[in-house]
């Protein structure tokens, strides 16, 4: 699947994924800024989707989902390059993910200790101070 938002493609094409610069952006981040390169392929290509943002040909964004595609997806590894943050691209691609139809009817989890406003408006909300859940569409 693709999208396009104002001028930034959103796609969950594997092929496109520059992952020296998902490394470059997942560095930035609390939680991976210590992972290997090796680690990340790995992860990308054991996950059930794996979305980028592309700015021309440049990725600008990164998110994966991990999911048996029939009770359950746990959304992590969201991330925005710094210089494109503030721009509501980040909300665009969470989007963009819980949409999806092969995952919209399961429930949603994720992890975080300081983004709960980004994924409340997409129906998460807060179990325990870190974690958060998403009931599945009826």
């Amino acid at each position: 699947m693709e999208q396009m938002i104002d001028g930034f493609l959103i796609s969950d094409d594997k092929n496109l994924l520059q992952p020296d610069k998902v490394r470059q952006m997942l560095h930035m981040t609390y939680w991976a800024k210590d992972r290997p390169l090796d680690v990340i392929q790995r992860a990308i290509d054991h996950s059930g989707m794996v979305c980028g943002m592309y700015h021309e040909s440049t990725q600008i964004g990164f998110a994966r989902c991990v999911t048996d595609y029939a009770t359950i997806y746990y959304l992590c590894d969201i991330v925005i390059d710094k210089a494109y943050q503030g721009k509501g691209l980040g909300k665009a691609l969470v989007r963009f993910i819980v949409e999806q139809e092969s995952i919209k009817n399961l429930r949603g989890l994720l992890l975080t200790k300081d983004a709960h406003g980004l994924y409340e408006p997409y129906g998460f909300t807060k179990i325990f101070d870190k974690a958060m859940t998403k009931e599945p569409v009826k």
